[in-house]
């Protein structure tokens, strides 16, 4: 998917979070949005992926070639951060026949698979709310890294992994990130050193305007 941001601002009040952002997020490459803690990181992800109207400023999706309405974007794009909430009164099994009625997986990949690509096949009867915080943010890249979604955002994507959660982050990110844009919001160096482009969101930071 191609995201074209031209001019683009969010303000709350009369505090600009960022403003003046021009850039295009092209299919294949992986982009780093930095800062620290506060800066707007969140926000600009949720911007740009089309939930959150921006205050200034143009955004255009395409897909393919064919230009895509705001409204039409949440079912191209694929997920995770650790303030997204899981339905935890499901088993692991149950949530993941649920959530791919949805939002797929990859063709050829089944929900029994995706288990086992989770090394969680010793849970995968037991309900979710019994899960460790570590666990349910496996659950939740596993369910953006793997779904059939030309565009990827990751935000924080290592909170509450520990270091064999951070290695398998860092392998799967890097099996599935082929052909999709993907846009990462994070101030961990180890989260998006692979990545080719990195946008520091208080370059674009404008403070509060004169009345």
């Amino acid at each position: 998917m191609l995201i074209d941001a031209q001019r683009l601002g969010k303000r709350y009040g009369r505090e600009w979070i960022f403003r003046d952002l021009s850039y295009s997020f092209r299919p294949g490459s992986a982009t780093a949005l930095l800062g620290p803690n506060g800066a707007g990181k969140s926000t600009l992800l949720n911007t740009l992926a089309g939930q959150l109207l921006p205050t200034a400023g143009t955004l255009t999706y395409s897909l393919g070639g064919r230009e895509l309405a705001v409204e039409d974007v949440p079912q191209h794009l694929a997920y995770c951060a650790p303030y997204l909430e899981l339905l935890e009164d499901l088993t692991l099994s149950e949530f993941l026949r649920f959530h791919t009625r949805f939002k797929p997986l990859r063709p050829g990949l089944t929900p029994e698979r995706l288990v086992e690509i989770m090394y969680l096949e010793k849970a995968r009867n037991q309900l979710i709310r019994q899960f460790s915080s570590g666990m349910k943010q496996r659950l939740k890249l596993a369910l953006a890294l793997y779904a059939d979604a030309p565009l990827l955002l990751l935000d924080e994507p290592t909170t509450n992994l520990d270091a064999a959660g951070q290695a398998w982050y860092q392998e799967h990110v890097q099996t599935t990130r082929a052909g999709r844009t993907l846009l990462l919001s994070s101030n961990v160096p180890a989260e998006y050193a692979f990545c080719e482009a990195q946008l520091l969101v208080t370059d674009y930071r404008v403070r509060r305007e004169k009345s």
